[in-house]
């Protein structure tokens, strides 16, 4: 079937997505919006997670498509900002009139569009990378109408996780600059409570604003007090700038560092002789057939992302779990999406993995009123009253500047250290 890129992007964007090789006819198309950071402090992630989701509905299409129908994507560029994001994200509904946002990937992108636009349009929004709290609170407080998911775990439990993993590497005694956004603030506020309660010191903590040319004001309020470290939560560009800043300012080489920074271009600008004592944590997989099946095959598709990219495994289970939710409902209609989109993850299902021939059982299993278990590039996932799934944490460091996973903690032993607070 035939994958359709609608791309108002940069000519370059449009040019490495385009899938050429699928042109087969088709009766029929639904078009998803995705609004990605393709540019910006966070367009790494947004390049690689965009990919993903095309991944997915390639699979999806050539399948037999969702509800009889090609998936067609229709990707804006969120820039990084939450302004340009939502006058993106509301050309998509009110114009478009998409039944489904894909995005944003950080969250003060996915915010803005859930307040602004989705939530109050009934249009299903789900963000592949977005892991504030204040998303979680929004829906609690009945602000989301039950239209928003994310496929990645809370910073309510990830701060938790980089805290204990900090103490388990003897970094007790931090400075922390962090970005000055909903996701910098929320992740060193859950951060700090479980760092402090494990007997951890911080020494200072510095926000800063995004875009600047140079942060060695932030990193001289960062030395006060002779961290043993910094605790640097960041994005990739941003963060490169802050650590050579740090290094070249007599700051010790040793980081803890947020999931996003899990980057080649981070690393590659700072300097891999200088982060062999860089730890980090993001949200965890739990390997199934999926996540064998997508690092096999994202290749094919990437341009040269590599499938261990921030936000890349996650976002082809938000296309996935998208489109099977659209089989599943059988219409492109927003609320019969939202409703299906647990249904396509029921316990009780047939388990189904990524790509095309997995996909076809589960077309077929859907036609025959059988119920499905979609099990995910990032594992088994459920999603809570609030969209919320929970999981493990991987825990990795950088050496000799390769990123290697070095253990796991499990949500469980998350919510124990939490509960114990």
């Amino acid at each position: 079937m035939r994958n359709v890129l609608k791309l108002t992007t940069l000519a370059l964007l449009a040019g490495t997505m385009a899938s050429p090789a699928l042109a087969q006819d088709a009766d029929c198309e639904i078009k998803i919006g995705v609004v990605m950071e393709l540019t910006g402090p966070a367009g790494q992630y947004g390049q690689a997670g965009a990919k993903s989701v095309e991944m997915a509905f390639r699979d999806i299409n050539e399948a037999g498509g969702a509800a009889g129908c090609d998936l067609t994507m229709d990707v804006r560029d969120s820039q990084s900002q939450g302004n340009v994001a939502v006058d993106q994200a509301t050309q998509l509904v009110n114009v478009e009139n998409v039944p489904v946002i894909i995005g944003g990937i950080i969250s003060s992108v996915s915010i803005p569009i859930l307040t602004s636009v989705t939530a109050s349009a009934g249009v299903v929004q789900v963000s592949p990378a977005s892991s504030s709290p204040t998303l979680t609170a929004m829906a609690r407080d009945g602000k989301t109408n039950g239209y928003f998911f994310r496929t990645i775990t809370s910073d309510a439990l990830q701060g938790t996780a980089a805290a204990k993993y900090a103490i388990d590497q003897g970094l007790k005694k931090l400075a922390i600059i962090h970005v000055n956004n909903d996701f910098g603030v929320n992740m060193v506020n859950e951060f700090r409570t479980s760092f402090e309660a494990l007997g951890g010191e911080i020494t200072s903590e510095t926000a800063y604003n995004e875009r600047q040319p140079s942060y060695s004001a932030e990193v001289t309020a960062g030395m006060e007090g002779e961290p043993e470290a910094l605790y640097l939560v960041s994005y990739p560009t941003d963060g490169s700038t802050i650590a050579r800043a740090w290094i070249s300012q007599g700051g010790p080489a040793k980081f803890l560092l947020n999931d996003g920074m899990n980057s080649s271009e981070f690393i590659e600008a700072v300097g891999a002789q200088y982060l062999n004592d860089a730890y980090g944590t993001s949200s965890g997989t739990v390997e199934t057939e999926s996540t064998e099946y997508f690092y096999a095959n994202y290749g094919e598709i990437s341009g040269g992302i590599e499938p261990s990219a921030p936000a890349a495994d996650r976002s082809y289970d938000a296309g996935a779990i998208v489109g099977l939710a659209i089989a599943k409902a059988g219409s492109a209609e927003s609320e019969a999406i939202r409703d299906a989109i647990r249904e396509v993850l029921d316990p009780a299902g047939e388990p189904i993995y990524a790509g095309q021939e997995q996909f076809e059982k589960a077309l077929a299993l859907i036609e025959e009123g059988k119920p499905i278990k979609y099990e995910g590039v990032i594992g088994p996932v459920s999603f809570d009253e609030y969209g919320d799934i929970t999981g493990p944490f991987r825990l990795w460091r950088i050496q000799e500047g390769e990123v290697t996973t070095v253990g796991e903690i499990s949500a469980e032993e998350v919510s124990e250290i939490k509960g114990g607070l």
